[in-house]
């Protein structure tokens, strides 16, 4: 029987006739590389997502994060020793960033970074032998949008799914509380979101949405619902709810 998006799949199924580009298919979370052409071999148990043309990623309910190379993560900074910082990014294990590891950071000129600050990283390397390493550069040594976060930011903890769903340009969430309110966020792969907003009211506000996103689909479109056609006031009152 052929398995189609949307199926739910077990460790150890084989996918075939996967949709390409010039013979490549790329694979998220939950998937690894068959020795078979075309294919894939899941690792583990959820629901086969894709993506056109030609992404793949099982959506799973865990909620202990497995960090990967290269994935964009929110880190909260619990330990300071000499030039290195441990950071807690949801894993096993803490994950150590370099103050050397940002834009234009030298021995003399470093982030003044203590513990409780929050960055956004990016994963280095990530093995199940070693702890993971964070950087906060891109390959051109440029920061982009990596780098120390700030102090009048929320920071929450939300199921890696709803990550991915937040980060489909398709998703309405943010795009519909985007036209309401002003908000800065920083999504990360590890299941934590830093938001700042420019008051309370807002920032309860959206938080509410994102768990309402994140467990009750009836209560995240009567969120979105005010956002687009309703006051600040009854957003509020609705996601209070």
């Amino acid at each position: 029987m052929t398995t189609k998006p949307g199926d739910f799949v077990m460790p150890g199924d084989i996918l075939h006739d996967l949709e390409n580009i010039k013979g490549i298919t790329l694979m998220g979370p939950g998937l690894r590389q068959n020795t078979e052409p075309n294919s894939l071999i899941v690792s583990r148990a959820g629901l086969l997502c894709h993506k056109p043309a030609n992404v793949y990623w099982i959506e799973t309910a865990h909620k202990r994060y497995i960090p990967k190379k290269g994935d964009l993560v929110v880190g909260v900074v619990v330990k300071k020793s000499g030039d290195t910082l441990k950071v807690d990014i949801g894993g096993a294990e803490l994950a150590s960033l370099s103050l050397l590891a940002f834009e234009g950071a030298t021995k003399k000129q470093k982030p003044d970074l203590v513990v409780g600050d929050a960055v956004y990283a990016k994963l280095l390397s990530a093995h199940r032998e070693m702890e993971p390493e964070l950087v906060c550069i891109d390959k051109y040594y440029k920061s982009g949008n990596l780098g120390p976060l700030s102090s009048d930011g929320f920071i929450i903890t939300v199921l890696p799914s709803l990550v991915y769903r937040l980060l489909n340009i398709e998703h309405p969430l943010l795009r519909s509380l985007g036209k309401k309110f002003q908000f800065e966020i920083a999504i990360g792969m590890n299941g934590k979101i830093w938001f700042n907003t420019k008051n309370v009211k807002d920032t309860v506000t959206l938080m509410n949405c994102l768990l309402a996103a994140e467990q009750d689909t009836v209560t995240l479109m009567n969120c979105l619902l005010a956002a687009e056609q309703q006051s600040d006031k009854d957003i509020y009152e609705l996601c209070r709810q």
